[in-house]
């Protein structure tokens, strides 16, 4: 329901003085977008999150092979 109000209201902004449909249209286009993007959009964030975590960890316990370390 917070949703619909959201949109009703984004629409209403969008729309301006031009009332009608279009401005109905527009909101409802809105939430539509937004419901199904931000919980991707958050799901590839947090993968993005956990891959440098995973990678970070990964890059601090590295173990090299003796012939690899510059001679002196």
């Amino acid at each position: 329901m917070l949703g619909k109000l959201a949109g009703a209201w984004l629409g209403n902004k969008i729309a301006g003085p031009n009332k009608g449909a279009k401005g109905a249209i527009l909101g409802y286009g809105a939430t539509a977008i937004a419901r199904r993007g931000v919980p991707a959009l958050a799901a590839v964030a947090l993968g993005g999150w956990a891959f440098r975590k995973w990678r970070d960890k990964r890059r601090a316990n590295a173990t090299y092979p003796p012939d690899a370390t510059p001679s002196a």
